[in-house]
């Protein structure tokens, strides 16, 4: 049996993407990819490839809730909200989380392979509820 692990940037972010465009049970059916770089290539400080967008639930304006950066092997996901919550589900999952020292502040979350994807969904999970 072959087991092959996804560690590469761009298709990470891929399949981050796909998991948000196309789950559509809540809060999941609220999010929606924005902005997004079909040609992202990946850097050492990560690139945009795409933010990821709440819709407006009463003027049906968005609102950006995090970047997702590609790099080489890993994908960096950049919250604005819900961080607290965010960090907390993501440590519990085993993924590696920094809290960014900016304002407003942020969480970073790498998720380093595809088979991480689902628990990145979960922490951007717990961010939006």
């Amino acid at each position: 049996m072959v087991e092959d692990r996804v560690t590469d940037g761009v298709r990470i972010a891929q399949i981050l993407s796909s998991e948000v465009d196309g789950r559509e049970d809540p809060p999941l059916d609220s999010l929606g990819v924005v902005n997004a770089n079909r040609n992202v290539e990946p850097t050492a400080d990560g690139a945009l490839a795409y933010e990821i967008e709440r819709n407006g639930e009463v003027d049906g304006g968005g609102k950006v809730v995090a970047g997702v950066f590609v790099q080489s092997d890993r994908v960096r996901v950049e919250l604005s909200e819900g961080i607290e919550d965010a960090e907390k589900v993501a440590r519990e999952a085993g993924l590696r989380v920094r809290p960014k020292a900016v304002e407003p502040p942020r969480v970073l979350v790498f998720v380093e392979s595809g088979a991480e994807v689902k628990r990145a969904v979960d922490a951007l999970v717990a961010a939006v509820r």
